[in-house]
């Protein structure tokens, strides 16, 4: 009788001892697992947030420049139209900059060839033994032009209320930001004129975006840099000159 109750004995410790361990063994790993959750890293869309995007900008550079078409031109996402885009935009410019061809002059030279070619087919089918022309009814609805006349009234509009708050004095920052603009648009104004400005833009506009979205990665540190750099120096041309200068009558504070 006592071996069985000394057995029995063991049995139950030997059990709770296996108890005991899968206890322990859970404790560790539940601590293990909380020790792990708090040493992960931060997801990728909270590093990516961090990172410094030019002009503060939180979209792909596609959305930026609007999306679409022209996002897909000045991207070149399809090489063949930007190419051709870009190609009439230098045939346009060599013919009027280089060769100094005038514009009232190419629209008169094309409309009297065209005239030209379909009056003699017109009247000669008959004597080459094929149909006559087809010249379409052309018709331009009004809805585009209307919106595109909507849409730069209301720039001029947001323009010249910006250039009238300037004006009124109670932004000084604003202000030398846009003389300087003036001022850098003036000399370059007096290098070349108005096509040739253009054409340099709209060259810009289909090799900037392309290059920057393929090395934003090394473009935005080092604009990050640049900004912090520009933010100091501002700030001491603030604190030495700016601020020193007498300034207009503040905005009333709203309520």
């Amino acid at each position: 009788m006592a071996e069985e109750s000394e057995s029995k004995q063991s049995a139950v410790e030997s059990v709770m001892e296996k108890i005991s361990e899968k206890i322990h063994g859970h404790d560790s790993s539940s601590s293990s697992d909380s020790d792990s959750d708090h040493e992960k890293p931060a997801s990728p869309s909270s590093v990516k947030a961090k990172i410094y995007r030019l002009f503060g900008r939180e979209r792909p550079a596609h959305h930026v420049l609007g999306g679409g078409k022209p996002a897909d031109v000045f991207l070149w996402r399809n090489k063949k139209i930007s190419a051709g885009v870009l190609g009439g935009a230098t045939a346009i410019w060599v013919l009027f900059e280089l060769i100094e061809y005038h514009l009232l002059a190419l629209i008169c030279h094309i409309s009297i060839l065209c005239l030209a070619l379909l009056f003699l087919w017109s009247n000669a089918h008959t004597f080459i033994h094929k149909s006559p022309p087809r010249i379409p009814e052309i018709h331009l609805p009004e809805e585009p032009f209307l919106q595109v006349a909507s849409a730069l009234a209301i720039e001029l509009n947001q323009g010249l209320k910006l250039l009238r708050d300037i004006a009124s004095g109670r932004n000084l920052k604003e202000f030398l930001m846009v003389i300087a603009a003036f001022w850098v648009l003036s000399i370059v104004g007096s290098w070349c004129n108005f096509l040739t400005l253009f054409y340099i833009c709209f060259v810009l506009l289909h090799t900037v975006p392309v290059l920057y979205e393929k090395y934003e990665d090394k473009v935005d540190p080092f604009a990050e840099k640049a900004a912090i750099e520009m933010k100091k120096q501002y700030a001491v041309f603030d604190a030495k000159v700016l601020s020193k200068i007498p300034m207009g009558p503040l905005k009333a504070k709203k309520v």
